[in-house]
């Protein structure tokens, strides 16, 4: 009956056992064969899969993420974790071996004379030397599946590596592109500040010459002080993305504010992006990968868990040296060993293995779950991604007709009101709308971008 429990048993644990390319026998569902964007923004090629960051020529950008990649403190405590895991499963690998001690010593002891026994007091002292050695045979694979296990943890650890370095790329680049929006809305400001400036100028100029009425002068000065009013906001918040850089480098804020307090364009960035198809995330995505190596490590403990019902074998033995006198300690007749096979098999615990049978399956049930709970969110990222990204684009286009527009509203306002043509509320509309109009577009851009990244770390994107 053991025999066929056991037979049972091991082709159980090889129906559990995949390789990373048979994950889809995890799933719930089938993958879709494709995402709910399909046009020509999107292409079904495999994407990048290394420093898609290179693709905004960006050298500063390409600087940062070196650097981050290199001492960033989430990075390094993921590599700390992966050396424990490789530690740990060297620690369940020894398992494999015996177990070697050297025992050695010197011992003397009195027998007392007056117990009744007969026998006189007397005094013995002897000198030993010798091995133990201790071996459990894995016979039915207890260790072998523990080991395999422990090996899937450490995959999963160097996956979970790969996950931080992937999201520290794009909260890296996330972090850039707003530090260059806010300092282009800087640059808005300004540039609209010195417009405005100029305006309340004619305005004063047309009330010194009695052509209007001084509030034309106090609505352009409210106009010109209401955009200086903005400026300290954005100057905060660009340090406050210098600053987020700086942690995100391992750096503090004054080592890397001088490389980046010069203001630098936005990557002007509308391109046709690679993006496969769902089923090649079960390949790309870390997170993907790594909850699929921890339901392999949470399938081999289950094994394990069964193979406790059965017998365990051990050999025990010693071999070493033993006399009265020193001088005889390594003399053959002072030879002793000993050897001893033996079995050990739990006839009842109290049901102690059949429920550590059941915790081990509810466990394995767990990680198949959050795997495909993993797989369902991987595709709802990439599918949001795709449509945030698609719908930037438009929005960037739109932005820069209004922006056209504006500017052309501003001049023939301006030119209008100088003229005598036109009231001054006309002007005030068109500066405030230009004003709104250059900012939106920078916003899109910016935001375009972030899609963009966030677009990359859904796929996965190598680092």
């Amino acid at each position: 009956m053991a025999r066929i429990r056991f037979v049972l048993f091991m082709l159980f644990l090889s129906s559990l056992g995949v390789k990373g390319q048979q994950a889809e026998k995890y799933l719930s569902h089938p993958l879709p064969a494709g995402w709910q964007e399909q046009d020509a923004m999107f292409q079904q090629a495999l994407p990048v899969d290394d420093h898609w960051w290179k693709v905004f020529e960006d050298v500063t950008l390409d600087s940062l993420i070196r650097v981050a990649v290199k001492q960033n403190p989430s990075a390094l405590m993921a590599m700390n974790r992966m050396d424990m895991a490789k530690a740990n499963l060297r620690i369940m690998r020894a398992g494999y071996y015996p177990s070697l001690s050297l025992d050695a010593g010197w011992s003397r002891q009195q027998t007392s004379g007056n117990t009744g026994t007969g026998q006189s007091q007397s005094r013995v002292g002897y000198f030993d030397a010798g091995v133990k050695m201790s071996w459990q045979a894995d016979v039915f694979g207890a260790i072998r599946q523990r080991v395999k296990a422990q090996k899937e943890s450490f995959a999963a650890s160097r996956e979970e590596y790969n996950a931080t370095m992937v999201s520290l790329c794009a909260e890296v680049a996330s972090a850039y592109f707003n530090l260059r929006e806010a300092q282009q809305e800087l640059g808005v400001l300004q540039r609209n500040a010195l417009s405005q400036k100029a305006v309340v100028e004619i305005t004063e100029v047309r009330y010194n010459t009695g052509l209007v009425s001084k509030l034309d002068v106090a609505q352009a000065k409210s106009v010109y002080y209401s955009t200086l009013a903005s400026i300290p906001s954005v100057e905060s918040g660009i340090i406050q993305y210098t600053n987020a850089l700086a942690v995100l480098l391992g750096l503090y804020p004054q080592d890397v504010a001088s490389s980046l307090e010069n203001s630098h364009p936005l990557p002007d960035y509308i391109e046709p992006v690679e993006v496969g198809v769902p089923g090649q995330l079960l390949l790309r995505r870390p997170d993907v990968r790594a909850a699929e190596r921890q339901v392999n490590a949470q399938a081999a403990l289950l094994g394990a868990s069964k193979s406790d019902w059965l017998p365990s074998f051990f050999l025990n033995g010693s071999l070493g040296y033993a006399s009265h006198d020193m001088k005889d300690l390594t003399k053959r007749s002072s030879m002793t060993w000993s050897i001893a096979p033996s079995i050990s098999w739990t006839i009842f615990n109290g049901g102690q293995r059949l429920n550590a049978v059941k915790l081990q399956r509810a466990q394995l049930d767990e990680t198949i779950n959050r795997f495909n709970n993993t797989v369902l969110t991987a595709v709802q990222e990439v599918d949001n991604a795709m449509s945030s990204y698609r719908n930037s684009i438009k929005q960037i286009v739109a932005c820069r007709e209004m922006v056209n527009q504006g500017k052309e509203a501003f001049k023939l306002s301006l030119d209008l009101y100088k003229q005598g043509l036109s009231p001054f509320q006309n002007v005030l509309d068109a500066q405030r709308s230009l004003l709104s109009y250059e900012n939106a577009l920078v916003q899109a851009q910016g935001y375009s971008l972030i899609c963009l990244v966030q677009m990359y770390q859904a796929l996965g994107g190598g680092w």
